[in-house]
């Protein structure tokens, strides 16, 4: 097995660049990933995601593995720059097509490539969310064709299923139990001890490759369904005109009562997993009954908001048509940048539909990036003077714990908390 292990990272984003950086602090690391842009940041410090330690980044960076030091951090668009390492950690997204089908393009191509510098000894270890089975059936074909290499003879491979938390401070890469497995029994050990280095939580080995990615596959699918549950409370309760939150306190004081929260469940987990673990079940000849019924609840949400706001502003008097509507926030989650599969996007569109002209602001996203995604320009600042009818507080970012809505409302105009987030007194509903 390898006694010096030099790590090579694909894919630089939430998950590969924590990564990154704490294994430099243990072995040489060279971090790749096909944005030009983002290694150039990453050179000068820079992580836009939020997620790194700034220091901890600054401090990798001057331990340059290149030179006379044994460790540190390196960062490349080159693949033939990761020819040295003989350890391969992917990390790349795995989203859903637009009919909630897995596009496993961006594992495949990492694969490829991997396998094209890919040698004899070497260890393949894959971190991103797949369906059970996906590695050894998938993944593992490509390595084989592209380097010439034959599984658990030329290379070995493993899963660690990743549990990062965008914007999570606390709860964080090396404080959370990392699950790990190999293809075996002696790779998945040294892929286990690797992440000891790393981990002070500890780890867990897994029995097999398809536990692990199995586990990573359930732990998105149970909140999706959780929240599912809540959500579906909160179109009950409003028809029967009373506060969910309420009710979730009152229910709360039992024991046992577990407090999920209505909302919006969007992001590159909670609301993707799901499909992953329901096309891999489709293939094997069982339809999923529970996983799939929550999405569809989860993904109602949007549309529920929406008709909510237009409601209560038609209840108040204001015509629909021309008035004005500002949303608060458009990342998946509060305090994080992330705007991928973010579902405000279907606020913004649902209110669109009925006429209003909407705005929408949020210090935490990148505005450029959502123009390019999503063709929405956000608000670099808002116009006290402009005076909104609809008011929708859409991500609980601490910033707007500080909003003052009354001087960007109108008379009269409508205030939904669809996170339960700001003062109750201010809000006409909240969800």
């Amino acid at each position: 097995m390898i006694e010096n292990p030099k790590i090579a990272i694909v894919g630089l984003g939430y998950v590969g660049l924590p990564l990154a950086i704490e294994f430099s602090g243990s072995f040489p690391v060279i971090g790749f990933d096909i944005d030009a842009r983002r290694i150039a940041d990453l050179k000068n410090g820079v992580d836009k995601t939020k997620e790194a330690n700034v220091e901890k980044l600054k401090k990798a960076l001057s331990l340059n593995p290149s030179s006379a030091n044994t460790n540190g951090l390196i960062f490349t668009t080159i693949l033939e720059d990761l020819k040295p390492a003989n350890i391969f950690i992917i990390t790349v997204p795995t989203p859903i097509d637009r009919y909630n089908v897995p596009d496993l393009g961006p594992l495949l191509k990492a694969s490829e490539m991997i396998g094209s510098v890919l040698k004899n000894g070497d260890i393949v270890i894959y971190e991103s969310t797949v369906y059970p089975g996906c590695t050894e059936e998938d993944c593992v074909p490509v390595l084989e064709e592209v380097s010439g290499l034959k599984l658990n003879e030329g290379f070995f491979v493993g899963y660690s299923p990743e549990r990062i938390n965008p914007g999570d401070k606390v709860n964080t890469l090396t404080s959370i139990v990392k699950v790990t497995s190999g293809s075996t029994p002696e790779a998945a050990k040294q892929i286990d001890n690797l992440y000891k280095k790393i981990i002070s939580a500890g780890t867990h080995l897994a029995p097999s490759i398809k536990v692990a990615e199995a586990s990573k596959a359930i732990e998105n699918a149970q909140r999706d369904v959780n929240i599912s549950f809540v959500n579906e409370l909160a179109l009950i309760f409003d028809r029967l005109g009373i506060d969910t939150n309420d009710v979730l306190e009152a229910a709360g004081t039992k024991y046992n009562f577990l407090k999920y929260k209505p909302g919006l469940v969007g992001g590159h987990c909670i609301s993707v997993d799901p499909y992953y673990l329901a096309h891999k079940s489709s293939q094997l000849g069982y339809h999923p009954q529970v996983i799939l019924s929550g999405r569809r609840v989860n993904n109602t949400m949007p549309a529920f908001i929406a008709g909510k706001v237009v409601k209560l502003m038609i209840q108040k008097g204001k015509a629909i048509k021309g008035s004005k509507a500002l949303i608060l926030g458009i990342t998946f989650k509060e305090n994080c940048p992330d705007v991928r599969n973010t579902k405000v996007i279907h606020i913004y569109k649902e209110l669109k539909q009925f006429g209003l002209l909407v705005d929408i602001y949020d210090p935490y996203a990148d505005a450029q990036h959502v123009e390019n995604e999503y063709d929405i320009s956000l608000l670099g600042t808002i116009d006290n003077e402009v005076g909104y009818d609809a008011i929708i507080l859409a991500v609980a970012h601490e910033a707007f714990k500080r909003f003052n809505f009354g001087k960007y409302k109108k008379q009269h105009a409508v205030i939904f908390d669809t996170k339960a987030f700001i003062d109750r007194d201010l809000t006409d509903a909240r969800l």
